[in-house]
């Protein structure tokens, strides 16, 4: 059985970064993901500008400037015929005024490399995580298969539940969430974008033409609801439908239905939409949103989607999860690194994140509010619900809801002993 200080369940963004953040101050840690690599698709791929500046403070600013992405500057929304700018990230404060499009792929390759650098960091692929150890109540690792599927026992002194919305950790602590109810499931689809020439010369183009200013686009309308943002080479696309109809929608409809409505609510003619080849390349998210009202047990953190499983709407689910990994990393350093990890300092940490929690879901429980109306079909352009009025009449709201939105409420700064510069042996005092 091997042996590591902090054990942290999978390897998406707050898993890696607690990781990064945890080997910086001299902890052991070992992170556990189940695939091979990285690559999936449809994840949530923006990176807010809180998440820049931690990446300026952890010294990899540079390193990430150098990534090919667009960079989204402003949200809008279309009721019928009438336009919103929900958001708008130009003069919210600080360096960076925009959320960074960059594969998840991407920013978890540069985040795992940085890890790589830190004596105490270790990332094992292709390990999947079945249940915990624990003794006397107390949870003291975890066991795994590896890729040959030959088991195995991690100890632990600190297990950390970074492992998303479909928790295995959470499920094996018999911790569960509180649920609230949702009106929409997504598809998710690309559809290639044509070339700027095209788009410049072709009336049929409008919405794209907006896009490529650095917009995020929503549609509402028709008792249809879509968002779609610049990727550079596609359009990533999410067409929302009333909860639990996928099985039915897809075995009454072709591809064809598809492409025609996202042509109709996005002004794209049939060679763009003809890039959606058939129903395999629609995925479905099941979207589920809830809370857990305690987050730990002896020996055990969630933090993230594990902790809070978010709305896709709004994009806001992975930076939050990244600020419970820099608050967790701040305030569990200290005690991992003494041996003396005790269920008050893992408390410390859901009330440090629960009001930055609590603000986004009452938020997103708004909103779903107005899906509801726009997949019910009354959503109207001309009677449009109070805030959206305001925003409208009042241009400086929209960067306020931008910077809420790229900044979040409560946002945290690197801890000192993770900055640049910091030497090795400082990190552990």
């Amino acid at each position: 059985m091997d042996r590591t200080t902090c054990c942290i369940v999978g390897g998406g963004p707050a898993g890696m970064m607690l990781g990064l953040l945890l080997a910086r101050a001299g902890v052991e840690v070992t992170v556990l993901e189940k695939h091979g690599d990285f690559l999936r698709d449809f994840r949530g791929d923006t990176v807010h500008p809180s998440t820049l500046r931690l990446l300026d403070e952890l010294g990899l600013g540079e390193e990430f400037a150098r990534l090919p992405f667009p960079k989204l500057e402003e949200m809008q929304m279309q009721i019928g015929d009438t336009t919103v700018v929900m958001a708008d990230m130009r003069r919210i404060p600080g360096r960076h005024k925009y959320f960074a499009m960059v594969p998840q792929w991407d920013f978890l390759n540069l985040i795992a490399a940085a890890g790589a650098r830190e004596p105490s960091f270790t990332l094992r692929m292709n390990t999947e995580v079945t249940e915990l150890r624990t003794e006397g109540g107390r949870v003291r690792g975890v066991r795994y298969v590896d890729a040959q599927g030959r088991p195995g026992e991690l100890a632990a002194d600190l297990t950390v539940a970074c492992d998303g919305r479909d928790s295995v950790v959470r499920a094996a602590a018999g911790l569960r969430q509180d649920r609230f109810e949702v009106p929409m499931d997504v598809w998710q689809v690309r559809v290639d974008a044509p070339p700027s020439s095209q788009l410049r010369s072709s009336r049929g183009y409008p919405h794209l033409d907006s896009l490529k200013d650095g917009r995020v686009f929503a549609r509402f309308g028709d008792g249809q609801a879509a968002v779609t943002m610049d990727r550079g080479t596609y359009y990533q696309t999410s067409y929302l439908i009333a909860k639990g109809q996928d099985a039915a929608l897809r075995g009454a409809h072709d591809i064809q239905w598809l492409r025609d409505r996202l042509g109709a609510l996005f002004g794209w003619d049939a060679a763009v939409t003809a890039t959606i080849g058939s129903w395999a390349d629609v995925k479905l998210l099941e979207v589920t949103f809830g809370r857990l009202r305690r987050w730990h047990r002896p020996g055990l953190l969630c933090i993230g989607d594990a902790a809070h499983t978010m709305s896709p709407v709004g994009g806001v689910g992975v930076n939050l999860a990244l600020q419970d990994a820099v608050a967790a990393a701040r305030i569990l350093a200290g005690p991992l690194r003494r041996g003396t990890v005790a269920v008050a300092d893992l408390a410390r940490v859901q009330r440090r994140r629960e009001l930055p929690m609590a603000v986004v879901q009452s938020s997103q429980r708004a909103e779903h509010g107005l899906i509801r109306a726009a997949l019910e079909g009354t959503l109207d352009g001309d009677r449009l619900p109070v805030p959206m009025r305001l925003l409208r009449r009042i241009p400086a709201l929209r960067t306020v809801t931008g910077a809420l939105g790229g900044l979040g409420i409560r946002p945290e700064r690197t801890p000192a002993f993770a900055r640049a510069g910091v030497r090795p042996g400082a990190r552990s005092r």
